[in-house]
């Protein structure tokens, strides 16, 4: 083995459904170099991903969330707003699939592992949920399109907040699953969430790649992007190895209704950590 095969952290990037890029790239590489982090940092759906690999449950999960995804037949229910009813499918569909795969045995299990740190965004005081989801996003959608950084600044700018959480603080199955949602909180696609009796949205409005939850602890890193970023983008950080999809994942990151999208995001991932081994392993 090369001397940067040797993570004692990884970060997981949020991108949504496009997180199934990670989990395929970690199946593939993790058993061959025997990766086993001592801190896991994690955001949004990434998060997620990070939880159901090592409650060892994540293929259960998958093979169930695509059965769900394909009765799923569309991303918005307009009609459902004259109902009284959620337009958008996503927050109940997100929370079942977690509690379905997390109950007391597999949170303890979660618990004897890496310690997995998640982060959440905390709106300006100036401002409240609504104004702040817009101004929010809006910084988050001009940054990534007219600069495209891996780690974004500019809500920080305007007083948006990082606050970090971590598994081991949840006492509750139910506890993982709130605290999983309270990071991938992205209105309209769900409601704005509450922690602590305070508004809380998706930490990728902070830094959607947080390396900053290492807080230079985490020794040599492994960083799982979802997106693909051009030349001269990506940080060259001493003991930091960054590593993205070798094409655009196709599924968009909010696309609850396309199984074989998920398939195709996951079996990408499989790919290019094949590709990572046969380029780190020698021989």
């Amino acid at each position: 083995m090369t001397e940067n095969v040797f993570f004692s952290s990884v970060v997981f990037a949020g991108g949504g459904s496009r997180c199934l890029w990670q989990v395929g790239f970690w199946n593939e590489v993790a058993p061959r170099i025997d990766l086993k982090p001592k801190i896991i940092a994690g955001v949004s759906a990434g998060a997620a991903m990070a939880c159901l690999i090592f409650s060892g449950r994540f293929q259960d999960s998958f093979r169930r969330f695509k059965e769900v995804t394909a009765q799923n037949r569309r991303n918005v229910y307009p009609l459902n707003f004259v109902r009284g009813m959620p337009v958008f499918p996503h927050l109940a569909m997100y929370r079942t699939s977690i509690l379905a795969a997390i109950d007391d045995t597999t949170l303890a299990t979660l618990k004897q592992g890496p310690e997995i740190r998640i982060l959440l965004t905390r709106p300006p005081a100036w401002a409240g949920p609504r104004l702040a989801t817009l101004v929010g996003f809006l910084c988050y959608t001009l940054e990534k399109k007219l600069w495209a950084p891996v780690h974004p600044q500019l809500a920080s700018r305007f007083g948006f907040t990082p606050e970090v959480a971590t598994v081991a603080m949840c006492k509750t199955p139910a506890a993982v699953a709130d605290l999983l949602l309270q990071s991938s909180c992205t209105p309209p696609f769900t409601p704005v969430l509450y922690r602590h009796g305070r508004p809380v949205l998706d930490g990728g409005l902070i830094d959607n790649v947080p390396v900053r939850l290492l807080d230079g602890s985490g020794g040599n890193t492994l960083v799982l992007l979802t997106r693909c970023y051009g030349p001269g983008r990506i940080p060259n950080v001493p003991g930091r190895t960054y590593v993205q999809p070798s094409q655009p994942i196709g599924i968009y990151k909010w696309d609850y209704t396309t199984p074989e999208g998920l398939q195709e995001a996951y079996d990408l991932g499989r790919y290019d950590g094949s590709q990572f081994v046969k380029d780190h392993l020698p021989g």
